[in-house]
């Protein structure tokens, strides 16, 4: 019997294996290597690097594929526990249980409805909403590029729960993510401690309820210039002066018909400009920051 865990595993996984074999490759890991860290042999990692092609039935979630594996390869490199590793992963085959495209999907693969996906997916603790806040944050404390990334209202980074319907439903960073000493510092994340990113994913939630997850960052030519070489999916809000729920109101609606990987607000008079990164989960923002940062 086909089961969207079987379509995880037989189709899915060898996809993001792959494009992980390609991208630690590229970074000088052998073969040899790069079998080890991905649980294969050496032949099944020649034939990624040599022969492997996204299938057809998984072009319209290929993006997805590759920042998860963006993702992970970033994990591999810090030299992250294979534990947590495993953990990311498994995660994100709960959180393509809430999308819609993964169902459509999973529905060709199995030519049983998609409907079922949302319907077998397991209850989430907000310990593990803490946890993978909080792995994502380390990565980004870690980035050399992400200090020059900090707008002056400086960033937040928060991820919600399921069908979020009050900020307590959401974990954020108490007091933002900062500088100290031009090194990013922030407090362990918490529910109930940010109501603007708060609110955003609450509202984003009404229209596309795998939309979990968001990290803002400042804008500027350079960054203009690298979205637009980094294949991600953007929405621009006019300028104008506006308040913040007002923002968020705007922002939340442009999900109405689509799904929108970046939404700049270009602000307005006296209000700085800000990039939202949005996700299904913080590693998945994590991994569209690295996209950006790749064009900068």
């Amino acid at each position: 019997m086909r089961t969207p865990s079987s379509f995880w595993a037989e189709v899915v996984l060898p996809a993001i294996r792959a494009r992980i074999a390609k991208i630690l490759y590229s970074k000088g890991y052998s073969q040899i290597k790069i079998a080890k860290e991905l649980g294969v042999t050496q032949a099944m990692v020649s034939k990624y690097l040599s022969k492997y092609s996204l299938p057809e039935v998984l072009k319209p979630i290929g993006d997805e594929i590759d920042t998860i594996a963006l993702t992970i390869a970033e994990m591999i490199e810090k030299n992250a526990k294979k534990e947590d590793i495993i953990k990311v992963l498994e995660r994100k085959f709960f959180d393509f249980l809430l999308d819609e495209k993964f169902c459509r999907l999973y529905e060709k693969y199995s030519k049983v409805k998609g409907i079922i996906c949302r319907e077998i997916l397991p209850g989430i603790s907000k310990k593990e909403i803490l946890d993978e806040l909080a792995r994502a944050l380390d990565i980004l404390l870690n980035d050399d590029k992400f200090p020059g990334l900090i707008p002056e209202i400086r960033s937040n980074f928060a991820y919600a729960m399921p069908n979020p319907k009050d900020v307590d439903d959401v974990a954020a960073i108490p007091g933002r993510i900062t500088l100290v000493k031009e090194r990013p510092y922030a407090m362990p994340p918490e529910f109930g401690v940010s109501r603007h990113t708060a609110r955003l994913l609450i509202k984003i939630s009404r229209y596309n309820p795998s939309i979990r997850a968001v990290l803002n960052v400042r804008f500027g030519e350079d960054v203009e210039r690298a979205l637009e070489k980094s294949n991600l999916k953007v929405y621009y809000l006019p300028r104008k002066n506006r308040g913040e729920e007002e923002t968020e109101d705007e922002i939340a609606e442009t999900f109405r018909e689509e799904s929108w990987d970046v939404v700049v607000d270009l602000g307005g008079y006296g209000v700085e400009p800000c990039v939202y990164i949005f996700g299904r989960d913080p590693l998945e923002v994590v991994g569209k920051l690295k996209k950006i940062e790749q064009n900068l």
